[in-house]
């Protein structure tokens, strides 16, 4: 693995890696810190102590963050009838139950797949196409719904997906470095106040081990859990 370049190694010595901080100090940190020439996104990463290898521990949901991601988000919605009306004039990038038959052929260009009911059937059919791409819709995260309008809508607004990994981590973009602090730091405690509410009622011990924000070529900064513990 290549040695850190000058400028990360720069960047470590503005943060405190032995440290929590405050969700505004952290955010201030990150962008202190930040030394790419693009404009990197900000994610969080957040150890639970959960174990996902049963069911009853699978820690995963949705939260629209107040400020989005930053990111244009390209959302499919298949269905058929009056629901493609309703889902063209939320702001649906492609519309129309005939995707089904383009995603079999190889198209993908889109980030989220919203679907009604009544097409799952035949959806169901691309999982080890979908599965893999986290693009299957599912009715916990509100993508499998009749009210395509509400959906479409919440997901252009910064709704996004999470689920714990298999080492018990979960990771989530919530905005970009060019937000102001205020946005980034509400985005982050929008989050954060989600993954507590989803704390499976098996889960015993300390709930949320640790949490750090990053930027996309930045250090880590460690959050305070204190008061999610």
């Amino acid at each position: 693995m290549p040695a850190h370049g000058k400028k990360f190694r720069s960047a470590v010595t503005k943060v405190d890696r032995s440290r929590e901080y405050p969700i505004s100090d952290a955010v201030a940190r990150v962008k202190d810190a930040s030394f790419a020439k693009f404009d990197e996104t900000v994610d969080v990463a957040v150890n639970l102590g959960v174990d996902p290898r049963h069911a009853d521990q699978v820690v995963r949901g949705t939260v629209v963050l107040p400020h989005g991601t930053g990111k244009p988000v390209r959302v499919l919605v298949i269905t058929q009838g009056d629901r493609i009306r309703e889902a063209e004039a939320a702001g649906a990038d492609f519309v129309g139950i005939e995707y089904i038959q383009r995603i079999r052929d190889g198209w993908l260009d889109c980030d989220v797949i919203v679907a009604t009911p009544d097409v799952m059937g035949q959806l169901g059919t691309l999982g080890r196409v979908l599965g893999p791409r986290g693009l299957m819709p599912n009715p916990k995260a509100g993508t499998v719904t009749m009210d395509v309008g509400r959906a479409v809508r919440e997901i252009k607004a910064g709704k996004i997906e999470f689920r714990v990994d298999k080492t018990g981590n979960v990771h989530a973009p919530v905005g970009k470095l060019s937000f102001s602090p205020d946005q980034l730091s509400a985005n982050v405690q929008a989050f954060m106040d989600t993954i507590v509410r989803a704390k499976p009622a098996a889960a015993k011990g300390t709930y949320i081990r640790s949490a750090t924000l990053s930027s996309t070529m930045g250090p880590g900064v460690r959050l305070e859990t204190a008061g999610y513990r």
